[in-house]
């Protein structure tokens, strides 16, 4: 069609001399000639001669109605959550990236115990520059879509969906990290984590009420699959990580042995064959008064017998790591004990042990007096 109104339109000037001699047929034949033109042109010309206004052109990136939260627009709210979030861990990021120490006003030295451990990092990266790209990014999201402007080639709908999504993984992190702190550090608190916990599920709250209940179910298995992956990549992460002894930041105590000083007897002998036999272990620390008084109880001969873990083989303190075989099994305490599946905390009697074992002295007997607590 445009190949024909190009011709149409050289020729037209020569037709137009033939008119003027011509018969009034012929002008009429010229007349439907020079009707054929391209689409867009003819639709333009009926506007212009129809006299209607020309109708608006398809906005491309309209937007549904922005949802708000008391008032306040959900873009509002979730950028001024992500920044606190900013600001905290760009903080924790120059304490980490220095090496100083973590004001806590709130909890005390607990922050200090938390933020210098293993589980600070993320496969060699600090956690809070994790957090400072990751509130920077929603940060960022917020106030551009705040603003009406949405990424290059990307819609409203586009934007959302990222900022639920690193929402979600957000979330997720921090009920992972909640978990590590009430198993891990126990009887320690941590401010600075449960203010960022705070603020990762505020802003998943707020992106689940911007892009509504009922539409997010659209979405619901793409956040339960980045959920899955956030919990998996952590627990790689943290599969060789230790524990610093708690409240020892401030020294170092270098390893030491203990005399064992008493003799053993027969039956603590014999005891210390079978719990040898069954695989049962004891849970200590060269530091550890109740340890000690455990080992004087079997003597010198049967305390070699024992399968005796030591938990601090390089010593305590600032920098020393309890063994990965210790904190893996959830210590709460020394000496700690594992007979046959059972837990026993504490240093216990050769009789508790005997019994716990399923130990039958055959021709021996616990001399009587030996027994401490």
């Amino acid at each position: 069609m445009a190949t024909m109104s190009a011709a149409l339109a050289i020729s037209l000037p020569s037709l137009t001399r033939v008119a003027v001699a011509s018969t009034p047929s012929a002008s009429s034949r010229i007349k439907r000639a020079t009707q054929f033109r391209c689409c867009a042109d003819s639709s333009s010309q009926e506007q212009e001669t129809s006299g209607a206004p020309p109708a608006p052109p398809l906005d491309k990136s309209a937007r549904s109605p922005p949802s708000s939260l008391l008032g306040i627009s959900t873009s509002t709210w979730s950028a001024g959550v992500a920044g606190l979030g900013f600001l905290e861990t760009g903080y924790l990021t120059y304490l980490k990236l220095t090496g100083s120490e973590a004001f806590c006003p709130i909890t005390g030295a607990g922050c200090g115990d938390v933020l210098d451990s293993d589980y600070s990092v993320v496969f060699g990266i600090p956690l809070p520059i994790v957090g400072l790209v990751a509130y920077g990014l929603v940060t960022a999201l917020s106030l551009q879509k705040n603003g009406k402007d949405s990424l290059q080639g990307s819609d409203d709908l586009d934007v959302r969906l990222i900022l639920l999504l690193v929402a979600t993984s957000m979330a997720t992190a921090s009920v992972y990290f909640l978990y590590i702190l009430s198993t891990k550090f126990i009887g320690v608190s941590c401010s600075y984590c449960l203010l960022s916990a705070f603020l990762s599920f505020t802003l998943l709250f707020i992106r689940v009420k911007d892009i509504g209940f009922e539409r997010i179910q659209k979405f619901a298995g793409v956040q339960l699959v980045v959920a899955v992956i956030i919990a998996l990549a952590l627990t790689n992460s943290y599969s060789s990580a230790t524990t610093q002894l708690k409240g020892t930041d401030d020294f170092v105590l270098e390893p030491y042995e203990t005399e064992i000083s008493t003799e053993s007897s027969p039956f603590a002998i014999a005891l210390a064959k079978h719990l040898h036999s069954i695989g049962a272990k004891m849970y200590g620390a060269f530091w550890c008064s109740h340890c000690n008084e455990q080992k004087q109880m079997f003597g010198h001969e049967a305390t070699k017998i024992l399968d005796y873990v030591e938990c601090f083989p390089n010593g305590a303190g600032k920098g020393k790591k309890m063994t990965a075989e210790c904190a893996a099994a959830g210590l709460e305490g020394f000496p700690t004990w594992f007979i046959n599946g059972k837990i026993l905390s504490g240093d216990q009697e050769l009789e508790v042990l005997a019994e716990a074992s399923g130990f039958v002295g055959e021709g021996t007997e616990q001399p009587k007096g030996i027994s401490q607590n």
